[in-house]
């Protein structure tokens, strides 16, 4: 969710491949590896970008944009406080705790799931959820999903097939140890 265009899915710490925790270090480092990899000067080799489809100085702005609002506290705090308002004004039908959430193993892959009211499912997979900074391990009989930081969080994520959306609840109080079985 960039200010300029809220209903995308794209932060600016997605642009500088972070995580919204991340520390001025990490923004600094981060944005000069994705500068290298956007300038406008290395258009002979479209290899560096990581959407060969995407315009070298579209995204070369898009980093600098990144970097002025992450790179300065007062922006970062601004832009931070924005996300979280677009954020809570996305449209949840219900919240969910890890309880309540049924476990996909298929070997390779763990998903979590919830029955939605259309009969379909909403599913997050263990890659998505790696993505956005949570775990979900199977340990003997038992699946856990961990945040590192283990501070509470949620995540919305929609429906297969309707307009739905729910909201899990990660680490909330009414998660005990955070497991799902």
């Amino acid at each position: 969710m960039t200010l300029n265009d809220p209903t995308t899915s794209e932060t600016y710490y997605h642009i500088l491949n972070i995580k919204e925790d991340a520390s001025f270090e990490d923004i600094r480092q981060s944005y000069r590896s994705a500068l290298l990899q956007s300038h406008p000067d290395k258009r002979h080799k479209p290899s560096h970008l990581p959407n060969s489809g995407e315009d070298v100085d579209s995204r070369f702005t898009k980093v600098q944009t990144a970097w002025e609002t992450l790179g300065d506290s007062t922006s970062r705090a601004l832009y931070d406080h924005k996300l979280r308002s677009l954020r809570s004004d996305i449209s949840v039908s219900e919240d969910v705790s890890l309880e309540d959430m049924m476990v996909e193993d298929t070997g390779d892959v763990l998903e979590l799931c919830h029955q939605c009211r259309c009969g379909d499912y909403f599913v997050i997979s263990c890659s998505e959820l790696e993505e956005m900074g949570y775990e979900l391990r199977k340990l003997d009989d038992e699946i856990c999903l961990r945040n590192p930081d283990a501070l509470p969080g949620c995540m919305i994520f929609p429906c297969g097939s309707c307009s739905l959306n729910i909201r899990l609840l990660v680490n909330s109080p009414g998660c005990k140890n955070n497991t799902v079985c």
